[in-house]
């Protein structure tokens, strides 16, 4: 027989199942990694839309209904102004340029295709007769170039859908998931968990302030624009409105840029129309380029930002973190920067000085507490922890 050692079997067993969760930790990693912008887009989708789904969720029980609304009451007007925005860009590109023919222009902007691509899809739309003539090098060709456009289209559709997806799920399970994390934890009074809600509530602040940013520095500009247009002398009107106040609010998303990339411009095509008009109204367009200045970059940095965030996390930290982002990570690292530069603070803020100091960790804020989330005031809310949370009272819980 063989001699087994019973005490030995449950440090075995603990250590076997650690072996496990960390190669289930290992694969976790890879998928996220092989989707991270998809994650880090349905985790902004969550944070910016979760204060809307929290107010909406007087109107029924259903958890389920309520995410399906505040999703649909937030992102299906951003995704109507976005396909009028991009509509209304090639319809003014196309006169800009002088282009008659639509499939031409639409072939000549489409980024994803070779030269040798292009031109083969031209010529196939202006002399379909070569079909006949060398039917198999066209359609090849041709085919290739729609199968390229087409596998990037669906591939967009499908990474927001997913995406839309992921935002609901968490909305969704919003109840859940919380108090499935205060359970692993070890309760609401654990540094981990304080370190959780910090996170949560920065993340919250940041993206929900970014959402409601967008929305009213694109209500000033169109009001900004539409102004110009109602005063402005002889010629110089703007054109497209509402697609450049919609593009100058998602500019204002980062910091110390803001709007100048669209406002500076506009103010540019102003002073070239000026300059046509014989230079008779370079004093309007100087008056505008104050008037922007104020209205859509100072004014709202100073004193709207601050008051919509509703946080005093350092602007300058996530002006780094929206522009260093997307070069680190390519698109998606606009929305995971500043998650990654909120992991880093909150880890500052509550757990390295202890650490450094060789102290017991606790879930207060042991430095910086003038900036990001006091713990305290969120976990406070919540019932007292005595520890003795296990069976059916824990299932309770998460139910």
């Amino acid at each position: 027989m063989v001699d087994v050692n019973l005490e030995s079997l449950p440090t075995r067993a603990r250590t076997g199942w650690w072996l496990f969760i960390f190669l289930l930790a290992l694969v976790a990693g890879f998928i996220a990694y092989s989707f991270v912008g998809m994650l880090v887009l349905g985790v902004f989708g969550y944070y910016a839309t979760r204060p809307i789904y929290r107010k909406l969720s007087v109107i029924t029980d259903s958890d389920g209904v309520i995410a399906g609304l505040t999703l649909l009451v937030v992102f299906l007007p951003i995704f109507t102004v976005t396909l009028y925005a991009g509509f209304k860009i090639v319809t003014w590109v196309q006169q800009l340029f002088g282009t008659t023919s639509n499939s031409t222009l639409l072939v000549k902007y489409l980024g994803a295709l070779s030269n040798e691509q292009r031109q083969a899809v031209i010529s196939a739309i202006q002399n379909p007769n070569q079909f006949v003539t060398k039917p198999q090098q066209t359609l090849q060709t041709v085919f290739d170039a729609g199968l390229m456009v087409t596998s990037g289209v669906i591939g967009a559709i499908m990474l927001i859908a997913l995406a839309v997806t992921l935002s609901y799920f968490l909305l969704k399970n919003d109840d859940q998931l919380s108090a499935g994390i205060c359970q692993l934890f070890g309760g609401s009074e654990t540094t981990a968990y304080a370190y959780a809600v910090a996170v949560d509530e920065d993340l919250e602040s940041v993206f929900f302030g970014n959402l409601l940013f967008i929305v009213s520095m694109s209500i000033i500009a169109s009001i900004a624009y539409w102004g110009t247009n109602l005063i402005a002398p002889g010629n110089l009107q703007i054109p497209m409105v509402f697609v450049l106040a919609f593009l100058t609010g998602v500019a204002s998303l980062i910091p110390i840029v803001v709007g100048k990339i669209v406002y500076l411009p506009v103010v540019g095509y102003l002073g070239i129309q000026a300059m046509n008009s014989n230079g008779d109204h370079f004093a309007f367009v100087g008056g505008v380029l104050v008037v922007y200045f104020l209205l859509l970059d100072t004014l709202p940095q100073t004193f709207l930002q601050p008051y919509i965030t509703g946080r005093q996390l350092d602007m300058v930290m996530m002006m780094f973190a929206y522009l260093l982002g997307p070069i680190l990570f390519g698109w998606y690292g606009f929305f995971l920067l500043p998650i990654v530069f909120i992991l880093i603070l909150e880890a500052i803020r509550i757990v390295l000085p202890e650490l450094l100091h060789g102290e017991a960790l606790t879930p207060t804020v042991s430095m910086g507490e003038s900036v990001g989330t006091n713990p305290r005031s969120t976990t406070e809310q919540l019932p007292p922890d005595d520890g003795e949370a296990t069976g059916d009272s824990a299932d309770a819980d998460i139910e």
